[in-house]
């Protein structure tokens, strides 16, 4: 199966879960009706110069994110401890097991990243 580009939904978030600016998710396939297996997020998001999904924990889940463009500064929360921290083109975060993260845009230009929500 391919699915093109045009047909992929978009979705655009304000303050996406208290953090700042703007968050452009686009959907690869639809997790209910086009995937078998269990995932609750597949996409790539794209967030603006300044902005960021804020601090945010996942029960009975993971989160990975792929960093494709752009900088970031991710916050993860393990074990009541945040570590904060840059990631950049090729690094790759997980975040799981009741843990919380958050990401921001910390560079010049939009900052452009993977994201698989695996649940268990």
């Amino acid at each position: 199966m391919i699915k093109r580009v045009n047909e992929m939904e978009i979705e655009l978030k304000e303050r996406m879960r208290e953090g700042k600016g703007k968050v452009e998710i686009r959907h690869l396939f639809n997790e209910k009706t086009e995937l078998k297996g269990h995932c609750r997020l597949l996409g790539r998001v794209s967030i603006e110069q300044g902005a960021s999904i804020g601090l945010h924990p996942h029960e009975q889940e993971e989160e990975i994110y792929y960093i494709l463009k752009g900088r970031a500064r991710v916050i993860d929360t393990i074990d009541g401890r945040d570590e904060s921290y840059e990631a950049g083109p090729g690094d790759a975060i997980l975040t799981g097991n009741g843990n919380r993260h958050s990401i921001e845009n910390i560079g010049e230009e939009p900052l452009e990243f993977m994201a698989v929500i695996l649940t268990y």
